[in-house]
């Protein structure tokens, strides 16, 4: 099932598949990539309550998530992933940090860039926070102006 909410980032598509939220989508939407969706449902009961948080999110009300998740991804993609959970709301990490986290060496670097460019469930898995080790923004799937609003968002204020 999915649903498509209306976000300071644009339409998001939210899919859920057997009681977990499967994927988030930026639009434009992209049907012919193979991901089963099934159908719109704007009332089922977790994409209202995946809806819900996001809006409290972007809000700045909500700064974890509690929603089931089951990405589907290689074994090391999903490693990836699971440490992608333990950056913070205003926090950021490098790819290389995240490789150290997973007991690899900065060499991994790129394949951690690769699985955090493949995350299904952004915003949610926070790929938005891993940045070059220079401090600079890289590559995002949902583009590099969304990734910048993300973090802006996450920015505390003092004002």
């Amino acid at each position: 099932m999915w649903t498509v909410m209306e976000s300071p980032i644009g339409p998001l598509r939210l899919v859920e598949h057997d009681g977990a939220i499967t994927a988030i989508e930026f639009s434009p939407f992209r049907d012919s990539d193979g991901r089963p969706r099934g159908q719109q449902q704007d009332d089922h009961p977790l994409l209202v309550e995946a809806a819900r948080q996001l809006t409290a999110y972007f809000d700045r009300d909500l700064k974890e998530f509690d929603l089931p998740l089951a990405p589907e991804g290689s074994a090391f993609q999903k490693r990836v992933w699971a440490q992608l959970l333990g950056v913070g709301w205003g926090e950021t990490a490098s790819y290389g940090e995240i490789a150290h986290r997973l007991g690899m060496t900065n060499a991994a670097s790129r394949a951690v860039g690769l699985a955090n460019g493949r995350n299904p469930i952004p915003i949610v898995i926070p790929c938005h926070r891993v940045i070059g080790a220079n401090g600079t923004l890289t590559g995002y799937a949902g583009g590099l102006e969304r990734k910048q609003l993300l973090l802006n968002l996450e920015a505390d204020s003092l004002f």
